[in-house]
C-alpha cells in the first residue's frame, strides 16, 4: 500500500505504521500521529509536521531537511543519522530523543536552536556547526565527539553536559559548565570568559588561544591541557597544583604574579 492510499484510509493517524522509505516530501501533516511509527529512511524534506507526535517513532536515518517540527512530540524517538539541515524544532519536545550522528546542519543558514530543550538527550556525534543554541538547556546531554565548532553556547545551561572530544573551536561557551566533562575536547579560540567552571574536567582539552579570562576554575581538572596562548587573567580559585599539571604554558596570559612566580621557579619547562 502506497502512502495515498495510507492517508485516505486513516488520515493523520499513522500510528505503529511501517512508513520506511516512504515519500512525504512536501506533505501538510500538521498534529499528524506517528506514535511507534517506523519512518526508518523516510524523506520528510520540507514536510509541515507542526504538533505531530513522534513519541517514541524511529527516523533513523531519515530526511527532515527544512522539515516544519515546531510543537512536535519526538520524546523517545530515534534519529540517528537523521539530516535535520534548517529544520525547525522550536516547541518541539525531545525528551530522550536519540540524535546520534544527525546532521543539523544546512547549505542554507546555521541552524536556530535558541532557548531549545535538550536536557539528556543524546546528541553524540552530532553536527552542529555554527548552531545558535543561546539560552538552551543541555543539562547531561550527550555531545561526545559532536562538532560544534562556531556555535553559540551563550548562557546555556551546560551543567554536567558530556563534551568529549568534541569539537568547540571558537564556540562561545559563556555561561554555567559546572561538573561538564570536556576531555580531549578542542576548544581552540573559545571564548569562556567569565564562565562557571567548578569541578569541570578539561584533562588533555586544547584550550590554545581560548579566553578564560575571570572564569571560576575551583576543581577543575587541567591535567594535560593545551593552555598555549589562553588568557587566563583574573581567573578566579585557580591554584598551583592545577597548572603544574598542563601540558604547556607557553605565551598564557597569568596576571597573579605570586602564582606565576611560583611555576616559573618549580615548573619551568611548561613556559619553553
Amino acid at each position: 500500500m502506497n502512502f495515498n492510499d495510507l492517508f485516505k484510509r486513516i488520515g493523520k493517524n499513522y500510528i505503529g505504521a511501517n512508513l520506511a522509505k516512504t515519500n512525504l516530501a512536501g506533505n501538510n501533516l500538521k498534529r499528524a500521529n506517528f506514535k511507534g511509527a517506523n519512518l526508518e529512511e523516510a524523506i520528510l524534506e520540507g514536510t509541515k509536521l507542526q504538533g505531530a507526535n513522534f513519541i517514541g517513532a524511529s527516523l533513523i536515518r531519515s530526511n527532515l531537511q527544512d522539515a516544519n517540527l515546531e510543537d512536535a512530540n519526538l520524546a523517545e524517538a530515534d534519529l540517528q543519522g537523521t539530516n535535520l539541515g534548517g529544520a525547525r524544532l522550536q516547541g518541539a519536545n525531545l525528551r530522550d530523543a536519540n540524535f546520534e550522528r544527525a546532521d543539523f546542519v544546512s547549505s542554507k543558514e546555521h541552524p536556530d536552536l535558541k532557548h531549545i530543550n535538550l536536557q539528556k538527550v543524546n546528541l553524540q556525534g552530532a553536527n552542529l556547526q555554527g548552531a545558535n543554541l543561546e539560552e538552551a538547556n543541555l543539562e547531561e546531554a550527550n555531545l561526545r565527539g559532536a562538532n560544534l565548532q562556531g556555535a553559540n553556547l551563550l548562557w546555556s545551561n551546560l551543567k554536567k553536559v558530556s563534551f568529549i572530544e568534541a569539537n568547540l573551536q571558537g564556540a562561545n561557551l559563556v555561561g554555567d559548565l559546572q561538573g561538564a566533562n570536556l576531555q580531549g575536547a578542542n576548544l581552540q579560540g573559545a571564548n569562556l570568559q567569565g564562565s562557571y567552571l567548578k569541578d569541570v574536567n578539561l584533562q588533555k582539552a586544547n584550550l590554545q588561544g581560548a579566553n578564560l579570562q575571570g572564569a571560576n576554575l575551583q576543581g577543575v581538572n587541567l591535567q594535560g591541557a593545551n593552555l598555549q596562548g589562553a588568557n587566563i587573567g583574573k581567573a578566579k580559585n585557580l591554584v598551583f597544583d592545577q597548572l603544574s599539571k598542563v601540558k604547556t604554558l607557553r605565551d598564557t596570559k597569568i596576571d597573579n604574579m605570586n602564582l606565576l612566580i611560583q611555576l616559573k621557579e618549580e615548573c619551568p619547562k611548561l613556559f619553553m
